[in-house]
């Protein structure tokens, strides 16, 4: 990873106050079960990552919307832990190509594609935060940071 420059992630606050990340599994789902060499010592099931948060990336790509795609990808890998989290939001083809991506409950980011001759573009430009309705009164919706239904 690129240690001049600042991560594109950052770990999620988990100790906030009601806030559950879904750790761990549950003890009624194993206590009826004969003991195997699995269950005594334990099963490597797949890696779950919990606790990043890729603002930083989604803001950061916002940034770079007209610039040269494989110098942004670059630059955005070496400042990553993996690079999966890049093609959340940014499509490679016509059909992957979405005009907004939602980021945990209430927050919305621009979708990006990359055209023909490789700059990286907004998928629909003419969307604004001023244009979303919220789905629910309860929660602060955000779209590239700004509420909903303003700017």
């Amino acid at each position: 990873m690129n240690k001049e420059k600042s991560k594109l992630f950052r770990k999620v606050n988990t100790t906030t106050f009601n806030v559950h990340h879904n750790f761990g599994g549950d003890f009624k789902d194993a206590r009826h079960k004969k003991e195997t060499l699995e269950l005594i010592k334990g099963k490597m099931s797949g890696k779950k990552e919990r606790g990043l948060d890729y603002t930083p990336l989604y803001r950061f790509l916002l940034s770079k919307v007209g610039s040269d795609w494989d110098k942004v990808f670059s630059e955005a890998k070496s400042r990553l832990d993996k690079s999966e989290p890049i093609f959340w939001q940014v499509a490679l083809t016509e059909q992957d190509k979405k005009d907004f991506i939602r980021v945990g409950e209430s927050s919305y980011f621009s979708g990006l594609y990359v055209d023909n001759i490789g700059i990286l573009q907004l998928t629909n430009p003419k969307l604004q935060a001023k244009d979303m309705k919220p789905y629910c009164d309860c929660c602060t919706h955000t779209f590239n940071g700004k509420l909903f239904g303003t700017e």
